[in-house]
C-alpha cells in the first residue's frame, strides 16, 4: 500500500541534497514523519497546505517502513500513517508536483 507526504519546495529540495528527511517543523515538534492514506490526502493538503504552492508529493511503500510505521488516531478518530524514523530516498517510490488549482490543490492521477 502507498502512503504519501506532502513536502513544501524548500523540504523537497532539503530532502535532494541531504538523501533523507527527519520531516516538517510539525514533524519534528511531534516525533514522527505524518503521512496520508491516498483517501486522507486531499484533505490533509486542504487543512495544512490551503493556497501553498510548490508542493511535491511524495509516495512511499507501508511494507518497505517495517516496524518504524504506526497507524494511530488522528482527525475524527481516523487512523494515520506516523513514521518514527527518517524518511530516507530509498523508501520514495515516486515524487510529483502538487500543483494548486483554483479549487485547490490537484493530486497526481498516480494516488490511488
Amino acid at each position: 500500500m502507498l502512503i504519501y507526504k506532502i513536502l513544501r519546495a524548500e523540504e523537497w529540495a532539503a530532502f535532494e541534497a541531504a538523501g533523507r528527511t527527519e520531516g516538517a517543523p510539525i514533524d519534528l515538534a511531534d516525533g514522527y514523519i505524518h503521512f496520508s492514506t491516498a483517501g486522507q490526502v486531499a484533505e490533509t493538503a486542504a487543512k495544512h497546505f490551503a493556497r501553498e504552492e510548490g508542493l511535491m508529493i511524495v509516495a512511499v511503500e507501508t511494507d518497505a517502513l517495517g516496524d518504524a510505521l504506526e497507524w494511530e488516531p488522528s482527525r475524527g478518530g481516523a487512523l494515520f500513517p506516523h513514521l518514527y524514523r527518517s524518511l530516507d530516498a530509498t523508501d520514495v517510490v515516486w515524487a510529483k508536483p502538487y500543483p494548486l488549482g483554483p479549487e485547490g490543490h490537484v493530486l497526481p492521477a498516480e494516488v490511488k
